[in-house]
């Protein structure tokens, strides 16, 4: 019998990337628990367009 978990996998998106005329999007897929997680994350990770660390929030 399987069981229901309280992981989900969430889109990470970045925030600074929107703001410049480079083509392209940044965006990770990680997991949370929604459990203990209830409000949407924020994540500094890298973006290789820019070749520096950003803020990416969860999308969706």
């Amino acid at each position: 019998m399987a069981r229901k978990g309280n992981r989900i996998q969430v889109i990470l998106e970045c925030t600074e990337h929107k703001n410049t005329d480079k083509p392209g999007t940044s965006r990770y897929i990680t997991t949370k628990n929604r459990k203990n997680t209830t409000e949407r994350i924020e994540l500094k990770k890298y973006n290789p367009v820019l070749k520096k660390v950003t803020v990416h929030k969860e999308i969706k």
